[in-house]
């Protein structure tokens, strides 16, 4: 079965709402209140237990030839990125996380013991608790809809296309032809999380973005890596340490047993 993925395409997103709507009702998560975030028109303010889509306002000045400015407003759809390499399902102590046939990072709630081992293992702080139950919740890349070959409601529902959402090599090959036409133009555009290459910390993620400025203005980290990618290295450093300890205990005994004698 192919791997599928999500293309956000930050430069067609118009801030509408939309995909977090479709996210909300059709997973009947619980609203956000309306009460003012002072983050611009962001009352959500961040992925969360209840919120899986959040669309970002993030306003920058705009420079004009004559001297002036202006507010631009550079949004993005956020989502769970579905790592390649993930920390959240490497953290999980009861198998509550899965990868499921799509590709796709899948947290079932009839086997999550609210533990929380996984919060603090996303590199993108996406993984949050429920208060009510304190189980984790996040994402599912709509996994009922995609057993009914349907795509998932926040995809459905975008009106400009910014979500696109299919096979991942199909959504590759899209977005660096999107690249290629956004710089023809003068776009200073990026692809973010595309590859194991591009990022390396999380081998690539299932859900990756075109960005037209740098991934701190949408609040993504510039370089995400998985808790446990530098295990290794930890595990040399400790030992090199240990040996180090020893090589000096060796010496003390040796040059104390040549002032005995």
């Amino acid at each position: 079965m192919q791997t599928l993925g999500f293309f956000t395409d930050t430069t067609l997103c118009i801030g509408c709402k939309a995909c977090e709507v479709a996210c909300k009702q059709w997973n009947q998560l619980p609203a956000d209140g309306f009460e003012l975030t002072g983050m611009s028109y962001d009352n959500t303010a961040a992925l969360g237990a209840s919120t899986w889509r959040h669309v970002t306002f993030a306003e920058r000045p705009l420079l004009e030839p004559d001297g002036g400015s202006q507010i631009a407003w550079k949004m993005m759809s956020d989502v769970c990125k579905h790592c390649e390499r993930a920390g959240c399902l490497e953290a999980c102590p009861t198998g509550a996380i899965m990868r499921t046939e799509h590709g796709s990072v899948y947290i079932q709630p009839d086997v999550c013991n609210g533990c929380g081992y996984c919060i603090p293992a996303c590199p993108f702080g996406v993984v949050a608790r429920r208060d009510d139950d304190g189980r984790a919740w996040k994402c599912t890349l709509c996994y009922d809809r995609l057993q009914g070959q349907l795509e998932p409601a926040c995809a459905k529902a975008c009106p400009t296309d910014s979500i696109a959402f299919g096979p991942l090599d199909e959504l590759r090959a899209r977005a660096d032809a999107r690249v290629a036409t956004l710089r023809e133009r003068g776009v200073d555009a990026h692809l973010y999380g595309e590859s194991a290459q591009a990022q390396p910390g999380t081998e690539g993620l299932h859900a990756f973005f075109l960005l037209a400025d740098k991934p701190e203005v949408y609040n993504l980290p510039p370089a995400p890596s998985v808790p446990t990618k530098g295990v290794g290295r930890s595990w040399l450093g400790a030992l090199a340490g240990a040996a180090g300890l020893l090589a000096l205990a060796v010496g003390s005994v040796l040059l104390s047993r040549e002032a005995n004698t």
